[in-house]
């Protein structure tokens, strides 16, 4: 029988403030453990929150740039459950009431764009942190830094139709946090993660069946894995005439399956009821109006204006726009040059190779961009070969100075004197005789190794294209002389 999946998804973000959501601790990951908590986020009796107000900023931001109905008012409510690392034995988040409604994300895949429907966004304090270690013995300790550190939560229409579709979201809507720098977007530390919930049914079916919620999920790759090997074991399930389960799973990577963590629980189990030490929070038509103003220009507006501007292809500008930091960095090379198409091709290959390499962000890279412009204006006036400014480019990086101070301290400029260019020439083609005969009988790929030859006797400092023009020129000469200048016989 053919089925299909219906998978939603629920994307926390941390959010970029410099303290939690309802205390004065700092919200920064890698601390000592439990040296960032005080009596709020410890659920110590008599403690009582404070919202902060930084936070409701920046995820009234999210909405703004989902396009989500944003109420005058919204309300906190406590979600009791009982694990070791929630110590007042209940979160608090906001349930009836959220911060925004019925918004939209834009997701390019495949050469289309999904129109992927949000049903509502709001805050919530984040748990703390259990580690689960088995030597000197089994053990869970349990760290409270990240314990009451703030997020927004997103929680999307169930639209999705596979693994694929789910990553491309998430990586989308990363992206767009990220630019609006909300969210550090950093899988790694937990920044960002992703809850999927999916069921599988009969093609067609209006009858969408269990819904089973994957927690926890912390990478792109592990959203699709995940997804798409729960979508298999679904299908595999109905084929055989099983039920499938109502229940809560987790992704084991190593054995690349879903595994059961417990019984999904569902909206009674977490006995909702309104914060009582926080009054509801309120949001004027003035602020939104503030807040929009201050929105940056968005990733997918932002592509289509430098595609359009600037003549780039697809592929080119979503890599130049990937994040915030490095589309800025493109225009600013770009305006610098006067020249967009050369400022992309090398942020797209020298700039981001560097940065994999060096393991840096693009706001940390030595090398700015007016300072590439300054090289790149050199390799345009044919100062510099385009091997020779890489070699400056390394210099750059390692040393932090300018192009032009690396090309006078090695004396890295380009040979582009024609007279010695043509002594050069010379010397290569009457010590390479039997190569010439046979560029001369028509192995005219052999012009690749004459300029390979050239280009070793000047140390790679010669202009290519002057070069290749004298090449071209003394060959042809050779062409037009008697063939038996070469000591082989005239044939009639």
């Amino acid at each position: 029988m053919a089925y299909e999946a219906v998978i939603g998804l629920e994307v926390h973000a941390q959010l970029t403030t410099r303290t939690k959501l309802f205390c004065g601790c700092r919200a920064e990951f890698g601390a000592p453990p439990n040296s960032r908590t005080c009596p709020v986020c410890l659920g110590l009796p008599g403690a009582l929150p404070a919202l902060n107000g930084a936070a409701v900023t920046l995820g009234l931001k999210v909405a703004l740039a989902t396009g989500c109905r944003i109420p005058r008012r919204s309300l906190f409510a406590r979600k009791s459950y009982f694990y070791p690392d929630l110590p007042k034995g209940y979160q608090i988040t906001q349930y009836e009431e959220p911060l925004a409604q019925a918004g939209h994300l834009e997701v390019p895949l495949e050469g289309v764009v999904l129109d992927l429907g949000l049903a509502r966004i709001h805050l919530e304090e984040d748990a703390g942190k259990s580690l689960h270690v088995a030597e000197p013995e089994r053990a869970t300790l349990v760290d409270l830094n990240r314990a009451g550190v703030p997020l927004v939560e997103i929680v999307t229409e169930p639209q999705l139709r596979s693994g694929r579709q789910a990553r491309a979201c998430v990586e989308e809507l990363r992206r767009l946090l990220m630019y609006l720098d909300v969210c550090d977007g950093n899988l790694y530390a937990g920044s960002l993660r992703c809850d999927a919930n999916v069921s599988v049914c009969p093609a067609g079916s209006r009858d969408l069946g269990a819904k089973v919620e994957i927690k926890n999920l912390n990478s792109l790759r592990a959203v699709q894995l995940a997804l798409d090997h729960e979508i298999a074991r679904q299908s595999a399930c109905l084929d055989a005439g099983e039920v499938v389960r109502e229940e809560t799973r987790g992704w084991d990577p190593d054995a690349g399956r879903t595994v059961v963590q417990r019984v999904k629980e569902q909206a009674p189990d977490y006995r909702y009821f309104p914060e009582p030490d926080l009054p509801p929070l309120q949001v004027t038509q003035a602020e939104i109006a503030a807040l929009r103003r201050e929105l940056p220009e968005l990733p997918r507006p932002r592509a289509e204006r430098l595609a359009r501007e600037h003549g780039l292809p697809a592929e080119a500008v979503a890599v130049l726009t990937a994040t915030r930091d490095l589309a800025d960095y493109f225009e600013a090379t770009a305006r610098a040059l006067g020249d967009a198409r050369s400022a992309a091709g090398w942020i797209q290959t020298e700039v981001l190779q560097a940065l994999h390499a060096r393991n840096h962000e693009i706001r940390d890279f030595p090398v700015g961009p007016q300072a590439l412009a300054r090289l790149l204006a050199l390799l345009r006036e044919g100062i510099l070969s385009g091997r020779l400014a890489k070699e400056v480019f390394q210099q750059m990086l390692a040393t932090g100075e300018e192009a032009a101070a690396v090309v006078a301290r090695l004396g890295l400029r380009q040979e582009g004197d024609q007279a010695e260019l043509g002594d050069v020439v010379r010397t290569v083609l009457e010590t390479h005789p039997e190569e010439v005969r046979a560029y001369r009988s028509g192995r005219a790929k052999l012009l690749t190794w004459f300029m390979g030859q050239a280009m070793a006797r000047t140390q790679g400092r010669a202009d290519p294209q002057l070069l290749r023009r004298i090449l071209v020129q003394q060959l042809s000469a050779d062409r037009e002389k008697s063939p038996a200048d070469d000591g082989t016989p005239d044939r009639c």
